[in-house]
């Protein structure tokens, strides 16, 4: 019921790579302000088939992203996929959350925490450098980025 409502509006768009596998989809967030701007980033979600909607979907970022809420490994620190998840919220929900942390990524619950989390809250222009850089293509740190940008 959930997928046939799901609405990115013009940020977010859905595809499923298994047409005969509603429980698995990508979504691809692309926003238009701020320091993502200008690339997309996928998502893999996965619904839970007997246990949605009483627990959340899995995501996943396949992307790999400089980001204060999202690690290297594609780990999402949205807090309505974990304790503030409840069976009222629906895919939807979850979509505009992702979206939410391009515009607004809150540092006071990272999952890259060593670093881009203090960075953001102690140097936001350094942040920026930094996030421009990985979207460019270049190492930050030693870690290598695609160039999305």
């Amino acid at each position: 019921e959930d997928i046939v409502e799901l609405d990115g509006g013009k940020a977010a768009t859905i595809s499923f790579p298994e047409e005969n596998d509603m429980t698995k989809f990508i979504v691809k967030v692309a926003v238009d302000t701020g320091l993502w701007k200008g690339a997309s980033y996928d998502f893999s979600f996965k619904i839970p088939p007997q246990m949605y909607p009483h627990d959340p979907p899995k995501v996943q970022c396949l992307t790999k992203i400089y980001h204060p809420n999202i690690d290297l490994d594609g780990n999402v620190c949205l807090n309505i996929l974990r304790e503030d998840w409840k069976p009222v919220l629906d895919i939807n929900s979850v979509i505009y959350g992702l979206i939410y942390l391009f515009y607004e990524p809150n540092p006071d619950d990272p999952l890259n925490k060593a670093e881009a989390a203090e960075l953001f809250r102690n140097d936001p222009k350094q942040f920026s450098a930094v996030v421009h850089r990985s979207l460019r293509g270049y190492s930050v740190q030693g870690i290598e980025f695609e160039q999305l940008i």
